[in-house]
C-alpha cells in the first residue's frame, strides 16, 4: 500500500510552492492569483529511510526501492465550494481519493501575495475549509439517509437501525463536528465507507511561516487556537523547501541547523502522517533488491506478508524476522 495525501487549503496559502519544493517539481502553477491550481497536480515521493542503504550494502542488492508518499495539489477552496463556487465539487472529489488531508494554513505575512480573505487569520483558514468539507458531506449523507429511510420502512432490523446509525451522524456532522473526531468503532466506519465522505479523513496542519517566523513560532499556542492536536501540527516555510533542493545533504543540514530546525518539513510531515493513520514499514532484503513495504501497525505477519503478494498471505506458514540493527551488526543472517 502507498500513502496518499491531499494538500488542500484556500488560495495563495503557499499550496503549490510546498506542493513544488516537497515533490521536487515545478509541475504546480505558483502564482499570486487564486485558482491558478485547475488540474490536481500529483507527486510522488521517496519516504527517507536510512535502513535501506545499509541492508542493500549487505546482501549487494540490485536496486533499492523505498516506499513512497503520493501528494495531489488540490485547487484551492473557497467559501461555497460545496455548492460549485470557485472550482466547486469537481476537486472535492479528489479528496475523497485520499487517505489524509494534509490542510495548509497561512502564517506568514506578504503584502505582495494576496489573501482571499485581506488578513491573515490560520482559524479562519481552517474554518473555512472544514465547513465546506462538512456541508459536501451532508450532501451526501443526506442523500443516502432518504433512501435509507425509505428501507427502514421495511420493517427489517438491520435496515432501521442503519437509518437510526445514519441520522446521528448526519446530525452531528451539521452541529459542525467532523466524522473523524467522532471516535467511531472500526465496524462503523465500514458502514460509511462507500460514502467516501471527506470528514472521516485523519488531518494534519501545515503551517506555512517566513523565515523570520521559524525560530520564534509557538507550535503549543496555535495548536489552541486552532482547537487540534499539537502533534498534528508541522511548521514548514515552503520557500526554505525549496531552496533545500538546491543543497547538497551536508549543505542542507548546516542550513537547518542554522534556522533551529531538526530536519526538513518534508521528512517532518510523512512522520507526521505514518504516525496519525497508524503506519509503519517493514523491510525485506535480498541479491535481487532491499525493499521498503507500508503496513498498520498491529498488523500480524500474514497480514505483512500479503504486503508483498496476496498468495503469501493466503498459504502463510511462517515468517522469520530479525532487527535491522542486529542485523547490520552481524553483518549477515546465516548462523555459523
Amino acid at each position: 500500500m502507498s500513502l496518499k495525501i491531499a494538500i488542500v487549503g484556500l488560495p495563495n496559502v503557499g499550496k503549490s510552492t510546498l506542493f513544488n519544493a516537497l515533490t521536487k517539481s515545478k509541475s504546480a502553477q505558483a502564482e499570486n492569483y487564486p485558482f491558478c491550481t485547475i488540474d490536481p497536480n500529483v507527486g510522488i515521493v521517496e519516504v527517507p529511510d536510512e535502513r535501506l542503504k545499509k541492508l542493500a550494502a549487505i546482501y549487494n542488492s540490485e536496486k533499492i526501492i523505498p516506499a513512497v508518499v503520493e501528494f495531489v495539489d488540490i485547487a484551492g477552496l473557497v467559501k461555497g465550494a460545496s455548492t460549485g463556487e470557485g472550482l466547486g465539487n469537481k476537486f472535492l472529489a479528489h479528496i475523497r481519493e485520499c487517505d489524509a488531508i494534509a490542510h495548509i494554513v497561512r502564517l506568514f505575512d506578504d503584502s505582495d501575495v494576496i489573501h482571499v480573505h485581506g488578513q491573515v487569520n490560520p482559524k479562519i483558514d481552517k474554518e473555512v475549509i472544514e465547513s465546506e468539507l462538512m456541508l459536501a458531506d451532508i450532501q451526501t449523507l443526506e442523500k443516502r439517509l432518504d433512501k435509507s429511510a425509505s428501507d427502514a420502512k421495511s420493517g427489517v432490523k438491520e435496515k432501521k437501525d442503519y437509518y437510526e446509525f445514519l441520522k446521528k451522524i448526519t446530525e452531528n456532522v451539521q452541529k459542525g463536528i467532523l466524522i473523524d473526531d467522532m471516535n467511531l468503532e472500526h465496524e462503523d466506519k465500514l458502514k460509511l465507507y462507500d460514502l467516501h465522505l471527506m470528514t472521516t479523513k485523519p488531518r494534519l496542519y501545515i503551517v506555512n511561516l517566513s523565515e523570520n517566523q521559524i525560530k520564534t513560532f509557538d507550535k503549543n499556542k496555535l495548536a489552541k487556537d486552532l482547537e487540534v492536536d499539537v502533534e498534528k501540527i508541522i511548521p514548514i516555510c515552503a520557500k526554505v523547501e525549496e531552496e533545500l533542493n538546491n543543497f547538497s545533504p551536508e549543505e542542507s543540514k548546516e542550513y537547518l541547523s542554522g534556522l533551529g530546525l531538526e530536519d526538513t518539513g518534508l521528512n517532518a510531515l510523512i512522520k507526521v502522517a505514518y504516525s496519525t493513520l497508524g503506519l509503519m514499514t517493514f523491510l525485506t532484503s535480498g541479491p535481487k533488491e532491499t525493499r521498503a513495504w507500508t503496513i498498520h501497525k498491529g498488523d500480524l505477519a500474514p497480514k505483512a506478508a500479503g504486503a508483498i503478494h496476496t498468495d503469501f498471505e493466503k498459504g502463510f506458514i511462517k515468517a522469520e524476522v530479525i532487527n535491522w540493527e542486529k542485523l547490520i551488526q552481524a553483518g549477515c543472517d546465516v548462523k555459523a
